[in-house]
């Protein structure tokens, strides 16, 4: 395969500068450590809690609604959902006909919930230290601006 002309060294140096992905996945795993390491000692980490408030916010939903407002793909949120589940923090409710089986957060993950909120208070107040209050609006601009796009897309 050819690198079209461009000596490797030129390549590396321009994604390492400008890579926006390679950036962004950085930031979000220093922050999502932060949050783990603070959320650690209730069993529960920052992807598993954000899906858990997730379904606590829809009340009940599918797993394709869960993943479409998490923005996961179905295999990242079947296994993500499948702790949740065998913890008893979230429970598949089998409708009348059986077909579908949404999904609500249990009377455990409740519980799970408020005893964890104080720790992910600490580790949101970190995060806000660590970032600065001008990027966080910034990062909170620019995902709704995200949800708008897909919206409307």
């Amino acid at each position: 395969m050819t690198n079209i002309g461009y000596p490797i060294s030129e390549i590396v140096g321009e994604v390492t500068r400008e890579c926006v992905m390679t950036r962004t996945r950085r930031i979000a795993r220093v922050i999502t450590n932060l949050y783990d390491s603070y959320l650690r000692p209730h069993g529960i980490n920052a992807p598993q809690f954000s899906l858990l408030v997730m379904v606590a916010k829809m009340g009940s939903a599918s797993r394709a609604e869960i993943g479409r407002a998490n923005r996961q793909e179905r295999s990242t949120l079947t296994r993500n959902l499948a702790l949740l589940l065998e913890q008893g923090w979230v429970e598949e409710v089998v409708s009348a006909g059986g077909r579908s089986r949404p999904i609500i957060i249990s009377e455990t993950g409740k519980a799970l919930l408020e005893q964890a909120v104080p720790s992910w208070r600490t580790a949101q107040e970190k995060a806000r230290q660590l970032l600065g209050q001008e990027s966080i609006g910034t990062l909170l601009r620019m995902e709704n601006n995200l949800a708008q796009t897909e919206s409307s897309a």
